[in-house]
């Protein structure tokens, strides 16, 4: 990959949740592998893949734990890094940003997992109404917070809706130029995007092209074990497995209830068809077109 250009990083992203910089000097490693999505559209659900993947069908692993969430300032930095430098294993990351806001680096192989908006709002919806009160203190009262605070979610999912889209998916980042810019970069030697509705229509195809693309030999005597580790089933069930320490705290009925319902559609007795138009609006506005198509459907044309 010596004579290939690689994308670079065009501007910073930094909120109340995430600083780009915090990529700026790491630490990488040959094979990394880096998870990008935004919220709620199967991060989780590939950082159990990734861990089945590496681990050769090993259960309970804490895969929230073993793949930090390297933008996300509520984590030291320092300990972020001790994390990851003492794994013997190939490394895999996560972010939730833009491609545009970190660099893409040829040791790396990064992975991008797009879904639906309404289908990502819904979720993500559920997520914020779940966080904690200490949730809360922890981001408001961060002291690299640059005094954007966060507050728990209005009740009228409508005009939660309606507010997500005036805002670009405040209150977690930009929601349409995160999906543009990394569709952007697809063609990246390194880079590949994936769907949720993919990995719902047909999740041992997907794995075998995601092993395929990282250049992982599947260990055939383990198949059924990564397949079973990987469905939502196995994951709601074995939720605390998922992060035993961090995570349980910030979530109201802990990681059970972070892993939430895992499907589609279910906004679709709530929002109307004006909801719908204009979410259409927003989302034509926003993205190219066959950025927008693939968003919504999984296919590249």
């Amino acid at each position: 990959m010596a004579d290939v250009s690689f994308p670079q990083k065009t501007r910073e992203h930094q909120d109340h949740l995430m600083d780009s910089t915090r990529w700026d000097e790491f630490p990488y490693r040959d094979g990394d592998i880096v998870i990008g999505t935004w919220a709620k559209s199967g991060t989780t659900w590939t950082q159990q893949i990734m861990g089945q993947l590496v681990f050769n069908g090993e259960a309970h692993l804490p895969v929230m734990d073993i793949a930090p969430w390297v933008d996300m300032r509520l984590f030291p930095l320092e300990s972020v890094h001790e994390v990851i430098g003492t794994q013997q294993h190939r490394r895999f990351l996560k972010t939730h940003l833009p491609g545009d806001s970190i660099t893409i680096d040829p040791r790396a192989s990064y992975i991008y997992i797009g879904r639906g908006g309404l289908d990502t709002l819904w979720s993500w919806y559920h997520h914020h109404a779940i966080l904690t009160p200490e949730s809360y203190e922890l981001i408001n009262n961060h002291p690299d917070n640059p005094g954007i605070k966060m507050e728990p979610p209005i009740e009228d999912r409508r005009k939660y809706l309606r507010d997500w889209l005036e805002s670009d998916g405040f209150p977690m980042g930009p929601f349409w130029r995160t999906t543009q810019s990394w569709w952007d970069i697809r063609h990246a030697p390194n880079v590949m995007l994936l769907h949720f509705n993919n990995l719902k229509a047909d999740m041992e195809r997907e794995i075998r092209r995601i092993a395929e693309f990282l250049n992982i030999e599947i260990d055939e005597t383990k198949w059924e074990d990564i397949v079973e580790h990987c469905t939502f089933d196995y994951m709601k069930t074995n939720a605390n497995d998922l992060s035993p320490d961090i995570y349980n705290a910030l979530f109201s009925g802990g990681l059970t209830n972070f892993v939430n319902k895992g499907r589609n559609g279910r906004w679709v007795d709530t929002f109307t068809s004006e909801d719908v138009a204009l979410y259409e609006k927003h989302r034509d506005a926003n993205l190219t077109p066959d950025c927008a198509h693939w968003l919504e459907t999984g296919e590249i044309r």
